[in-house]
C-alpha cells in the first residue's frame, strides 16, 4: 500500500491549497457554499494532479531506472507494476472529472480542470524537453488553480493575483531547475534530460530577475488605490516584510545552501518560511477580515 502512496505523490497536494486563495481575498471565506465549491475544486485538482504524477513516472520508467535516486521510484524499481500504474492513471483522472460533475456541476471549473489535465498531458509528452516552455508550463498550471478557485466560488480573480501566482511559481520553477544543474554538474547524471539546456550561471541571473520582478510587483499591488479601497486599509503594504523575509531566505536556500531541489519539501521542512507564511496569511486575515 505504501508504494501506491508513493506513486500518486499526496505530499504535493498542497500545491492545490492555491485554490483557496480567490475566496479568501474574495472576503468570502465565511460563505459555505462558496467554500464547498472551493473544496471540491481542491479535491478535483489533487487526484487529477496525482493522474499526472503516475502519468508522468510511466513515460519516464526507463530514465528513472538509471538513475540513482529515482530508480527508488514504484515503477522504475518494480513495486508497482505498468498495467496497475495506467489502472490507477485511469481511475485517478476519472475520479477527478467525476467529482466536479457530481459534486459542483459547473461548465467553467470543468473547463479549467480540463484545461488543467491538458496543459500537464502536453508537459508529460512535449513540454518538458524543451527549454524555457517546461518552466513557463509549470507555472502556469498554478495560475490554473487560481482560476479553478475562482471559478468554483465565483468570483472574479483580480490580474494581482494571477499576476503574482505565475511570477512566484516560476521563481520557484526556476530554483528547482537550479538544483537539477548543480547535480548535473556533480555526477554528469541529468536528472531529466532538459537540465543540458540550462547552466548555472543563466538560472543564477534569471532567478534574480524574476525573484526582483516579483517582489517589485507585490508592492504596487499592495499600494494600488483599488486594492486599499476594497480592504478598506492604508496599511497593506506592511505585509510585504514577510513576502520579502521569505523570499530572502528562498534564495538563500538557493544559492548558498543548494537546496532547493523541491520547493513543496522545501517549504515544509523550513522553520523560517513557515513562519513568513503564517505571519503573512494572519496578518492579510487581519486586514481582510479584522
Amino acid at each position: 500500500m505504501m508504494n501506491y502512496i508513493k506513486l500518486i505523490r499526496p505530499a504535493q497536494w498542497s500545491k492545490n491549497l492555491f485554490v483557496f486563495l480567490p475566496i479568501f481575498f474574495a472576503q468570502a471565506i465565511g460563505d459555505t457554499t462558496r467554500l464547498w465549491a472551493s473544496v471540491v475544486a481542491f479535491i478535483a485538482l489533487c487526484l487529477a494532479s496525482s493522474a499526472i504524477y503516475v502519468l508522468n513516472d510511466i513515460c519516464d520508467v526507463d530514465f528513472d531506472r538509471r538513475h540513482p535516486e529515482k530508480c527508488l521510484r514504484p515503477i522504475a524499481s518494480g513495486s508497482v507494476s505498468l498495467k496497475a500504474a495506467w489502472f490507477i492513471y485511469v481511475l485517478l483522472m476519472l475520479l477527478s472529472v467525476g467529482v466536479v460533475i457530481l459534486l459542483q456541476p459547473q461548465l467553467s471549473l470543468l473547463v479549467v480542470l480540463v484545461t488543467y489535465i491538458i496543459l500537464n498531458h502536453a508537459y508529460c509528452f512535449w513540454l518538458k524537453h524543451i527549454a524555457i516552455l517546461d518552466v513557463m508550463a509549470v507555472a502556469f498550471g498554478f495560475v490554473l488553480r487560481i482560476v479553478a478557485g475562482a471559478s468554483a466560488a465565483q468570483v472574479v480573480p483580480s490580474h494581482w493575483i494571477i499576476i503574482m501566482t505565475f511570477l512566484l511559481a516560476l521563481f520557484l520553477v526556476l530554483a528547482k531547475r537550479r538544483d537539477d544543474v548543480i547535480k548535473y554538474e556533480r555526477t554528469q547524471t541529468a536528472v531529466r534530460p532538459i537540465v543540458t539546456a540550462y547552466n548555472r550561471t543563466f538560472l543564477d541571473h534569471i532567478i534574480t530577475l524574476v525573484s526582483a520582478v516579483t517582489l517589485v510587483s507585490y508592492i504596487m499591488y499592495t499600494v494600488d488605490d483599488e486594492i486599499v479601497e476594497r480592504f478598506d486599509c492604508n496599511y497593506v503594504y506592511a505585509t510585504a516584510i514577510f513576502v520579502l523575509a521569505g523570499m530572502l531566505r528562498y534564495l538563500q536556500i538557493t544559492l548558498v545552501e543548494e537546496k532547493s531541489w523541491s520547493p513543496t519539501k522545501v517549504i515544509l521542512r523550513d522553520r523560517f518560511l513557515q513562519i513568513c507564511v503564517l505571519c503573512w496569511l494572519l496578518l492579510f486575515a487581519y486586514i481582510i477580515y479584522g
